[in-house]
């Protein structure tokens, strides 16, 4: 599903935010990626959904060359991902419903269509019944809820998340990861960048770990 090999990523000025990387991530597999902060971990997924590309090296996300992708087949991938900020990045002058509907109404999928899998993505989510509410009245917990419902309402074949559960204190982040492997065990391929490690730790999953822009590290836990 995903596969970067010797991926370098050098920015305006020098900084190397990714050195050498490479990697594989199985369709079906559920993947934690850590590290510090600037250890390169936003970039990597970056490279995945083509906000930026690489600078050396390749990366194959569904058995697409994304190194050799043209500008106008972008639209096409990110409509294969779900894509999930820490900062939600919510229109607030939206409902909920909007909010989730509005890949759909990107993708130009029918009206009636929309509101069937907008309405099963919040239910999903555990928001069912409050998509005419406005994302400035829910909580932080359920604004990242609102950001999965958007992310997975177009039936994604891999989501990937960047901190999802970095603002919100451990009860909900283990509500959050839940929604993950949930989402997984229906056959979605996931990759989390986090800095939980106490619930990565927990969970058991492969993990990924980036240390100044390299990967040193591959541990694969057990449950």
């Amino acid at each position: 599903m995903i596969r970067f090999d010797e991926v370098q990523k050098r920015y305006p000025g020098g900084h190397e935010a990714l050195k050498g990387v490479t990697f594989a991530i199985d369709k079906g597999e559920l993947v934690f990626l850590t590290g510090h902060s600037g250890a390169g971990k936003s970039t990597l997924l970056k490279l995945i959904a083509l906000i930026e590309r690489v600078s050396h090296g390749q990366v194959v996300v569904d058995g697409e060359n994304l190194t050799r992708m043209r500008r106008a087949r972008v639209p096409y991938l990110r409509r294969r991902l779900g894509i999930i900020f820490q900062d939600h990045h919510l229109l607030y002058d939206r409902t909920v419903f909007d909010n989730v509907a509005l890949p759909l109404v990107i993708s130009g999928v029918p009206h009636v269509e929309i509101g069937r899998r907008v309405r099963a993505a919040l239910d999903k989510v555990g928001l069912l019944g409050k998509e005419r509410l406005y994302p400035i009245t829910l909580s932080g917990g359920e604004q990242q809820r609102v950001g999965i419902a958007r992310a997975v309402v177009h039936k994604p074949v891999l989501l990937i998340a960047d901190e999802p559960t970095g603002n919100l204190d451990p009860d909900l982040a283990r509500e959050i990861m839940q929604l993950f492997l949930l989402f997984n065990q229906v056959g979605v391929t996931v990759l989390i960048a986090t800095h939980a490690l106490d619930l990565v730790r927990a969970l058991g999953e492969r993990v990924l770990h980036l240390e100044h822009g390299r990967l040193d590290e591959l541990r694969v836990g057990g449950r």
